[in-house]
């Protein structure tokens, strides 16, 4: 388990883990209420939903990065689209089929604006398992290259 925690792109894990973190806070607050089963398949056909749209977009960037300018703006643009279209879908369905509740699923699909707030705490759990980020040493070392180059 730990080795795949390892590939994945660390971002990717922190956004995934800080849904996680959000999933289990509404589950904790929504076991006193008594229509509980229904509001709890709701909360997690929203947090599945978000955690599918993390990962999009993460893959999404990756390589709409690759393109040219004026092709990466209209390729991240139209992923964009079919992610906001899969979660009307996925509210929509909720609520005609009545599986679980609509505004549970909603949410749990705010479990990914949630998870980038709370990047303090998902960044510990980060370097916990991957350790030290290695980007912070390359920024360090830039200006000291700098300066010497300027000698």
């Amino acid at each position: 388990m730990q080795a795949l925690i390892q590939k994945m792109n660390r971002t990717l894990f922190e956004l995934e883990t800080g849904i996680l973190i959000f999933a289990v806070i509404c589950q904790i607050i929504i076991v006193p209420f008594q229509n509980r089963t229904d509001y709890s398949i709701g909360l997690w056909i929203g947090i599945l939903t978000a955690m599918f749209c993390a990962f999009h977009m993460w893959r999404s960037l990756d390589r709409g990065l690759d393109l040219g300018e004026k092709g990466a703006v209209s390729y991240l643009s139209r992923q964009n689209i079919i992610r906001y279209i899969l979660i009307v879908i996925i509210l929509i369905g909720t609520a005609v089929l009545k599986i679980g509740h609509p505004i549970t699923a909603f949410i749990g699909i705010m479990g990914l604006k949630a998870s980038a707030y709370m990047q303090f705490l998902t960044k510990r759990i980060s370097k916990l398992i991957y350790g030290e980020e290695v980007l912070s040493e390359i920024i360090a070392e830039e200006p000291a290259k700098e300066q010497e180059v300027r000698r």
